[in-house]
């Protein structure tokens, strides 16, 4: 049987931790997914998932990701129930993250906008050390090999 379920979507408030009795780490958090497709009204709507995920990878997310984040989870569906203060029966189905990405960088996580200055991002991925024997270094240009160069 399989039960495998992998979201992208952007948190949509801090994850929550929590520690069991015995101590074991658990966040919970709530992941807003986009649809595929858009309503009648063209608007494109969003999924709503409750998600918690254990142990070091729950610490590692509460560490790195806050409301807004975008995140890629991979894990399983659960279905769990209970019993209320009512003494009403509550069945609760989520998303049970066994691995986590983090899909935006550093910066734009933080401030989950478009960057202030866009001559900076330009510059953000140049490499800040460059080696003068690396071929890839003209940033995709054609370069001259001989036959002599090459090992085979």
């Amino acid at each position: 049987m399989i039960n495998t379920v992998a979201l992208v979507g952007r948190l949509t408030k801090d994850p929550e931790m929590r520690y069991t009795a015995s101590g074991v780490p658990v966040a919970n958090f709530n992941l807003a997914v986009n649809r595929q497709f858009t309503n009648q009204n063209g608007e494109r709507e969003a999924d709503f998932i409750n998600c918690l995920i254990w142990r070091k990878p729950a610490e590692n997310f509460c560490n790195f990701t806050h409301k807004g984040s975008l995140v890629g989870i991979s894990g399983r569906v659960q279905t769990r129930s209970y019993t209320n203060q009512k003494d009403e029966k509550v069945y609760v189905t989520e998303v049970v993250a066994e691995r986590f990405s983090l899909l935006e960088s550093k910066e734009k996580n933080k401030s989950n906008s478009q960057p202030q200055n866009p001559a900076q991002e330009s510059n953000q991925f140049k490499p800040k050390h460059t080696n003068p024997n690396d071929p890839f270094a003209n940033g995709g240009q054609s370069i001259d090999i001989t036959d002599d160069d090459l090992p085979f």
